[in-house]
């Protein structure tokens, strides 16, 4: 699928609120609403929308701290490497990249409270055989975060 100008504007549009009515993209990007319903479909069809999300408040959730988590494996053949992946995408983990760099995991987690992300050190790394080291950032003031790719 090749993208044109009408599919950038509506992903642009989107990506910034997904719930926005049909009627109002289409006056948006000078299509028909039925044309533009057709694009939309097409482009989760072909990967380009992944997921309708709500993005919710961390704050109003309790989840209050932001901690960035640098971690090094000890072993790095591809199985070993996929043990880690498994065991950095459950639930208390919000982002998980596996980077270039001194480390070799950035993680992004949430947590109420300092003995909640003490458990989850236990848990992912002190108790993990391939993690070497781990160094965490504790986030001051969140700038900006946003999922916006356009």
């Amino acid at each position: 699928m090749t993208l044109d100008k009408y599919d950038y504007a509506l992903l642009e549009l989107l990506q910034k609120n997904c719930q926005i009515p049909l009627r109002e993209l289409s006056e948006a990007v000078h299509l028909s609403t039925a044309s533009v319903q057709r694009r939309i479909q097409k482009l989760k069809d072909n990967g380009y929308i992944q997921a309708n999300i709500a993005i919710l408040d961390p704050n109003k959730l309790n989840q209050v701290i932001t901690i960035l988590v640098e971690v090094q494996a000890d072993k790095t053949h591809m199985v070993d490497l996929q043990l880690l992946k498994d065991s950095f995408s459950g639930s208390e983990i919000q982002q998980c990249y596996y980077v270039t760099g001194e480390a070799d995991f950035m993680l992004v987690l949430l947590v109420p409270n300092m003995q909640r992300f003490q458990e989850i050190c236990d848990k992912l790394f002190h108790s993990n055989p391939n993690v070497k080291w781990f160094r965490t950032i504790v986030v001051l003031d969140r700038v900006k975060a946003t999922l916006d790719v356009l």
